[in-house]
């Protein structure tokens, strides 16, 4: 079993991998920035146990993070509940994707991954479309490369700004609202997010469709936001909430068998 830790701004989510590269489960603890390792320890392995997951029943770790500067403080966590050093994605991690960027070692890990398992699970050309504290949209071309994307404002964070520089418009939640052209604040604020978000997605895919001459092999939506926003798009997307971590099953399990080959050993 694999313990794969998918660290965001907000949450981090803690998953489970079999041998087939399958997640079997997950749970969610808050990402702190100001937490020590020992108290990143004690959260994991609580929240394990109550989920009925034996820390000790793990025979490799990886985390994908977008908050470097508690890496080596989760690595540490991961250590002290599991006896294992985790492999972290970033410079030096193989991922067998080609990443044709200005600057490859800027691409995020979570990018990396969701790329890696899209490219193995997925008709390709594939955009993928992450929704959480930021929107991401990249693209995985035919041949399998990673060749970019752009990043927009999450929808958490255009409900926020909304909600705090207008005195007026309350606080709401992100169900949808029971018409297009609404007749009352709440609703009228309800369409503007979700509307229009699967709105800006929708523009968005359309010019990277014409960019990759007209047709794309699939759309994937993963992320915290991406179920609820991407039925609203008139694309037909699929939603892959464990997209992220079963890209870090594949990447720890191509680290591993580089390692095997480097030391002369015989993987399973």
């Amino acid at each position: 079993m694999l313990l794969a830790l998918d660290t965001g701004n907000t949450h981090t989510i803690l998953g489970c991998i079999n041998e087939r590269n399958e997640v079997i489960s997950t749970v969610q603890i808050s990402t702190n920035i100001n937490e020590t390792a020992y108290e990143y320890a004690v959260e994991m392995k609580s929240i394990m146990e109550l989920a009925g997951i034996d820390p000790k029943g793990f025979e490799g770790a990886i985390i994908s993070s977008v908050v470097p500067q508690i890496n080596v403080v989760l690595s540490k966590a991961v250590n002290l509940i599991t006896g294992l050093t985790p492999v972290i994605v970033g410079a030096g991690v193989k991922t067998g994707l080609n990443i044709r960027l200005d600057d490859p070692g800027t691409i995020a890990g979570d990018l990396v991954a969701t790329a890696v398992a899209a490219k193995e699970e997925y008709p390709l050309p594939a955009i993928i479309i992450d929704m959480g504290t930021a929107t991401t949209v990249t693209v995985v071309d035919a041949k399998g490369d990673y060749i970019g994307g752009c990043i927009m404002p999450g929808t958490g964070i255009s409900l926020d700004a909304l909600t705090r520089e207008t005195s007026l418009l309350p606080s709401i939640d992100y169900s949808a609202p029971k018409k297009v052209i609404s007749t009352n604040t709440v609703d009228a604020m309800k369409s503007g997010i979700i509307y229009g978000s699967a709105g800006a997605l929708d523009g968005v895919v359309d010019r990277y469709i014409e960019a990759l001459g007209g047709k794309a092999g699939s759309i994937l939506a993963t992320g915290g936001m991406g179920r609820l926003i991407a039925p609203y798009c008139r694309h037909e997307i699929t939603v892959d909430n464990r997209l992220l971590l079963k890209g870090l099953g594949y990447i720890y399990r191509i680290n591993e068998r580089a390692k095997q080959r480097g030391t002369g050993k015989r993987g399973r």
